[in-house]
């Protein structure tokens, strides 16, 4: 009887370091140290066997990390075991989800949901959360099944912080402030809770002092939790695009915060690429190309490593160099996995490849069909993801300051489209530049085909004006576009916009109409070689004004002649 007791003590030992080792896990995934979490749970797997949500939770990590072929693994190997096993069809049931299988998904949940216990709520927050974090998320579902958890036990602070990420990711911001507040109050020590709180404020946009607090009393709780010293970073990285005065400094900070985060967390390939994309954002070229072949030594197949790569080594002015590793990075990832910003760079590095010099210093393209795809590429660009055209008006510029006016006109057209563009009053008035020059260096053959694009650049004027009346070059470019159209309506508006032009430079005084001279006389003249058939008396006053800058104008002289016989 001694031996049994003993025995019996053992084994509720065992299984109460088991269970701590377990909740161990589980902090660790929290606190977003993902290696040590798998580290603690394969080394529970194999002292313990028969536990599945061990299985389940480290095919859970491994979901996190898109690496679906590890956790499929995982989650096949713990629905056969004695305990627990139903998690796993939970994590199935994810696969299915982020395969776009949402009714196989159903039947794994739902037979789950059937089995369990009159008590057992934790199996409803996974499942919430597998619609909450799949490829192809539910949020009105996660809702629906996190409520069920809520209703089941309102003590339970996991099924209330799910049921914030819910309402937070379908924008119902009250209800998910609600939710993450409850889930605070019902267990203090939850700082994911606090922390989700902390990133409402963040994301408000204004009030990154109030979110700043939120995270350092996270700190002062725990000074060791990792994502709060993210979320920091986080918020510095958006306030210094926000308060560009600061910018520099507030750069600084994100990225000392990052820092702290990384040792905090851990310096696996995850992390790194995590840490990747951090430096992706806040512009560190250097230190992404160190950290990418820092990777590189860690991991020589993981291709996610070439984009960082690629995008370090383009910025870093190695153009050969980032067109290799973006190929090399498109023919071995899944194509699922490619994002707007990888068609742009890859369009970026061809055009930086495919331009060249004369022996003059002028700009010229040296393969064609490459320079085509660049701009292909960077269409494409702007079709995955609208927001990427905030970046269009440097790369439109460039071109511009190149004399390449055609392809220049073409990525300015591109980021006109985006209503939101924060750059739209200066992409719309380079769309007509562009296009402008492009024109009058045409062929007069191909300048007859030339009307829509002249056309478009008349309307990208008109937005100019609308968002900046008193525009003065925006209305001398107007008057040059509508002259080239050479139509009836055309001259109207030509010579329109010649007064507006005159109107706003004489306005600002004796200074300003001595520095726009010359433009002053192509008003001036062409207007009022239209007005010589309209309003002869502006036309008389409009000449008379060229003579006033320029009293031996001939032009403005032979029209005087003509008008006073």
């Amino acid at each position: 009887m001694k031996q049994i007791k003993f025995l019996g003590l053992s084994l509720l030992l065992f299984g109460m370091a088991n269970a701590q080792d377990a909740n161990d896990a589980i902090k660790a995934i929290d606190a977003e140290q993902y290696q040590k979490a798998k580290n603690t749970l394969k080394s529970l797997i194999a002292s313990n066997p028969d536990e599945g949500k061990n299985y389940f939770l480290l095919g859970d990590i491994y979901l996190t990390q898109a690496k679906q072929d590890s956790a499929a693994i995982f989650f096949n190997q713990g629905k056969s075991v004695k305990k627990d096993a139903e998690y796993n069809l939970i994590g199935l049931g994810n696969i299915d989800l982020n395969n776009g299988d949402a009714a196989a998904a159903k039947v794994k949940f739902d037979k789950v949901q059937d089995e369990m216990r009159r008590r057992d709520v934790d199996q409803l927050v996974y499942i919430g959360r597998a619609y909450i974090y799949a490829d192809n998320p539910d949020y009105k579902k996660a809702i629906e099944i996190l409520k069920k958890a809520v209703e089941k036990d309102d003590k339970s602070a996991k099924a209330y912080l799910n049921l914030g990420e819910a309402y937070y990711r379908d924008k119902q911001q009250n209800e998910a402030y609600r939710a993450f507040r409850t889930a605070s109050q019902l267990d203090n020590g939850l700082l994911r809770a606090k922390l989700q709180l902390g990133v409402l404020t963040k994301n408000t946009r204004a009030a990154f002092p109030e979110a700043v607090k939120a995270f350092n009393d996270i700190i002062a709780q725990d000074a060791n939790y990792g994502p709060a010293y993210r979320e920091l970073a986080e918020t510095y990285y958006l306030w210094a695009n926000t308060d560009t005065a600061k910018y520099n400094q507030y750069i600084k900070q994100a990225l000392d915060y990052y820092e702290k985060y990384m040792k905090l967390t851990d310096y696996s390939l995850d992390s790194r690429m995590r840490h990747a994309d951090f430096l992706v954002l806040t512009r560190d070229y250097k230190a992404l190309e160190q950290e990418a072949k820092k990777m590189q030594q860690i991991d020589q197949v993981n291709p996610r490593i070439l984009r960082y790569l690629s995008y370090s080594a383009y910025e870093n002015g190695n153009f050969e160099e980032s067109l290799t590793a973006m190929k090399d990075f498109m023919s071995k990832v899944d194509p699922k996995r490619l994002i707007a910003r990888d068609y742009l760079y890859l369009g970026l590095a061809k055009l930086a490849t495919s331009v060249g010099e004369d022996e003059q210093g002028n700009a010229t393209i040296t393969d064609q069909v490459v320079f085509d795809e660049a701009i292909e590429n960077i269409k494409k660009a702007a079709e995955m993801d609208i927001e990427i055209t905030n970046e269009f008006n440097a790369i439109g510029k460039k071109l511009f300051g190149q004399k390449l006016y055609g392809p220049a006109a073409v990525v300015f057209d591109i980021a006109t489209t985006n209503p939101d563009n924060r750059n739209l009053f200066y992409d719309n008035f380079y769309l007509a530049y562009s296009v402008y020059y492009n024109h009058v260096n045409m062929s007069e053959e191909d300048k007859k085909q030339d009307t829509l694009q002249l056309q478009r650049a008349d309307s990208a004027l008109a937005v100019v004006v609308e968002m900046s009346p008193d525009a003065q070059d925006a209305y001398l470019y107007k008057a040059r576009v509508n002259q080239n159209l050479q139509s009836e309506e055309a001259y109207r508006k030509m010579a329109e916009a010649y007064d507006n032009y005159i109107r706003i430079v004489t306005e600002k005084g004796p200074e300003e109409v001595q520095k726009q001279k010359a433009n002053l006389i192509e008003a001036y003249s062409n207007a009022g070689a239209y007005y010589v058939v309209t309003n002869k008396q502006k036309a008389t006053e409009y000449f008379n004004k060229v003579l006033e800058l320029d009293p031996e104008d001939a032009y403005a002289k032979q029209q005087l002649e003509q008008l006073n016989k």
